[in-house]
């Protein structure tokens, strides 16, 4: 949505990219190379555009409200200043044309909150760098290199995953905040709360534009498009697989739309899987995220089947005990890849992982042996009846 109320000063957010505050401390990617991914969901957008054009020749022109459709296809000139918007160009979420296209043409901009959503978006970040600074400082990655660190003994060597993915945590919390904050300060990915919309896909109801300005300052706006981190849900889920939808959102949304949907396979753990393996290629190449990303559809089959098997049968008391352990042993299962994601490269990671003897993976296993003796059900997501026919119309216009 376009410009906001707040001062200049809130824009010179843009100008301060979040990786600079911490210029000994590289963040890697924040999110999936902006261009290709901006590219790859505006060439879906331009589908169903396409799409909906057949299927309104097909019913005789009559068209029927549709949710989150682009006008036409965009020109080269549009389409170079969606990729090079400068909300986006550093490390901000990943955002729809859609959405750019909302915040260009909304009719009342100035009826749009910036400064406060802003100040409550922005608040945590300075608590959650100074927990950066503190923790990287006296648990340094570095140490993991010595080998004065095998020498101590294994129940150190297991403690000291934790701090180490704290950090790791607090820094990419101010990162995206920032990149949050940056959005916000423009104004851009407002909508109405009744649009309901969600990280990175945008509004999921319909909500017609207002007709005046009074109206449009009536409105209750929300910044979730733009939303990137849920930094109480990543720490306080249960589930490996509710963590991965609370970090890096709006990325995580594309991954879901545009890998997970079209993998080659009907499992869900194959299809994690193909998701993982094709994001760490985006991370880049080396074997670290490799290692951690693959052993993420472990732990989904894992807690999948032993899940299912087991958690029903509990009582009320032991549902809750279970839900305990299960996140102890989720933030233990990060703290364990984590290590692979930050020391990068296959001789460290597998070293470090040998020294506290693989027990991430052996645990998975055990779990999964476990949860298949017992009947567990695999994990899926499954399709309500809404979607599925909405999926098999999309296939018989992609038929005709």
């Amino acid at each position: 949505m376009g410009g906001s109320s707040c001062g200049p000063g809130a824009h010179l957010i843009h100008l301060w990219p979040p990786q600079f505050a911490f210029s000994d401390h590289h963040l890697g990617n924040l999110g999936p190379h902006s261009g290709p991914a901006l590219l790859v969901s505006l060439a879906s957008e331009v589908q169903d555009l396409h799409l909906a054009q057949r299927k309104e020749i097909a019913s005789g022109f009559h068209k029927e409200p549709t949710l989150g459709l682009l006008p036409d296809v965009p020109s080269l000139m549009e389409t170079l200043s969606y990729s090079y918007c400068y909300v986006g160009i550093m490390t901000g979420p990943f955002f729809r044309y859609r959405t750019y296209l909302d915040w260009l043409e909304q009719p009342f901009p100035e009826a749009v909150p910036s400064l406060r959503p802003l100040l409550r978006r922005a608040w945590p970040a300075p608590l959650f760098g100074l927990l950066f600074l503190l923790s990287s400082h006296l648990f340094p990655l570095e140490a993991v290199r010595e080998d004065a660190f095998y020498a101590r003994p294994l129940p150190t060597r297991l403690f000291y995953m934790i701090p180490v993915f704290f950090a790791f945590r607090m820094r990419f919390y101010v990162a995206w905040i920032a990149a949050e904050c940056g959005c916000i300060a423009a104004g851009f990915g407002a909508y109405p709360v009744a649009a309901k919309a969600r990280a990175g896909g945008g509004p999921t109801l319909q909500c017609p534009p207002p007709s005046s300005p009074e109206i449009a300052a009536s409105l209750e706006y929300d910044y979730e498009t733009i939303r990137n981190i849920d930094c109480y849900g990543t720490d306080f889920c249960v589930r490996v697989r509710d963590g991965m939808r609370y970090w890096n959102m709006t990325v995580q949304w594309w991954l879901a739309q545009y890998i997970y949907k079209s993998a080659p396979f009907r499992s869900y753990v194959l299809r994690s899987a193909w998701t993982m393996l094709l994001s760490a290629y985006w991370h880049g190449l080396h074997p670290g995220y490799y290692l951690s990303f693959m052993t993420i559809p472990l732990c989904l089959a894992a807690e999948g089947y032993l899940e299912s098997a087991l958690r029903r049968h509990l009582s009320p008391g032991g549902q809750k005990a279970w839900d305990w352990v299960h996140w102890f042993l989720k933030m233990r299962a990060y703290d364990y890849m984590c290590m692979g994601f930050v020391l990068l490269s296959m001789a460290d990671t597998l070293r470090y992982w040998a020294s506290i003897y693989f027990w991430v993976h052996f645990l998975a296993l055990a779990c999964l042996g476990l949860g298949l003796v017992l009947g567990g059900g695999s994990p899926s997501k499954r399709k309500t009846p809404s979607q599925a026919t909405s999926s098999q119309a999309k296939e018989k216009l992609r038929e005709e």
